[in-house]
């Protein structure tokens, strides 16, 4: 089991003082206010969730519940006991095949993932039902499986899935349900890879799937005598051009069919904006999160 580093508890806290902050405005009673954690079983997360409860569990009259729910662990990445060059190329593969559908040997796909969330989903709606659930629900998990967690609830797109960069640590996806729709609207914009000027895309990559791959691969790749992960990055880099060729091109024939009065819109962004269910724009650090966390104080 990974635990958190010193600089994680350190985030997990500072989402805990943002929580605290929330839960202190006038828009929830004083007298009764209530918080249901869900946590991924792995280590990384209930240390998370203990460093977020850390934070509230002293404000007057609060009540909290905290579960551990197998259904919100992250993809599982099988158990990297291959050589440095079969991982290599499984890598490779999943850059190019895709990482949604592609399927780690001895471990899963983010489709696989999807049916853990939908089965997850199901269990929500069915306590969203009752007359006494709690003011606030966090859910403490990981990075792919937030992303598929709203894919599914949003409905969206598999390329729209593709699309999206990785979350940052203990950065707050925050839902708030429409008294008007009763629906719920995601209010944290997210980062995709089509945001980003063409000259600055290689540099987030190396970034952002170097950490991934010595993460998951438990550092067997970060050895220099074992291998190099540049032919790694390269292929991700690759896969993500043809990704945003691709959807320029969908842009161009859009805007050629019914004109160029949509023409600072990606096609993702015009059918999210259509289905009032998010917006794709810049990041939004934990700063960000805490501040759109407060802004919400009129809606529990």
């Amino acid at each position: 089991m990974v635990p958190l580093t010193p600089q994680g508890h350190n985030q997990a806290k500072l989402a805990g003082t943002v929580l605290r902050n929330f839960l202190s405005q006038e828009c929830f009673d004083t007298k009764d206010r209530s918080v249901l954690f869900y946590t991924s079983p792995y280590r990384r997360a209930r240390e998370t969730c203990h460093n977020i409860v850390e934070g509230i569990k002293d404000i007057p009259n609060i009540k909290y519940k905290t579960h551990e729910e197998p259904r919100l662990r992250e993809q599982d990445f099988g158990n990297f006991q291959s050589t440095p060059d079969e991982m290599e190329e499984i890598w490779q593969e999943r850059a190019h095949y895709g990482h949604f559908f592609y399927r780690i040997p001895h471990g899963e796909s983010a489709a696989d993932v999807y049916d853990r969330v939908a089965s997850f989903n199901e269990t929500l709606f069915r306590q969203f039902q009752s007359d006494d659930f709690p003011d606030v629900l966090v859910l403490v998990t990981h990075g792919i499986w937030a992303r598929v967690f709203l894919m599914k609830w949003f409905r969206w797109s598999y390329e729209e899935f593709e699309s999206l960069r990785n979350i940052p640590h203990c950065q707050y996806l925050i839902m708030k349900r429409s008294e008007e729709t009763d629906r719920f609207q995601l209010k944290t914009p997210l980062k995709t890879w089509d945001d980003l000027p063409e000259d600055e895309v290689d540099g987030e990559v190396e970034k952002e799937f170097g950490s991934e791959v010595c993460f998951n691969s438990k550092d067997k790749l970060n050895n220099p005598n074992d291998m190099d992960i540049t032919h790694i990055i390269d292929a991700q880099k690759d896969a993500i051009r043809l990704q945003r060729a691709k959807d320029k091109l969908i842009k161009e024939m859009y805007e050629k069919k019914n004109g160029n009065s949509y023409i600072n819109m990606s096609m993702e962004t015009r059918r999210l904006e259509r289905s009032g269910s998010a917006k794709f724009t810049d990041n939004q650090s934990l700063t960000n999160s805490s501040t759109n966390l407060l802004e919400g104080k009129e809606e529990k």
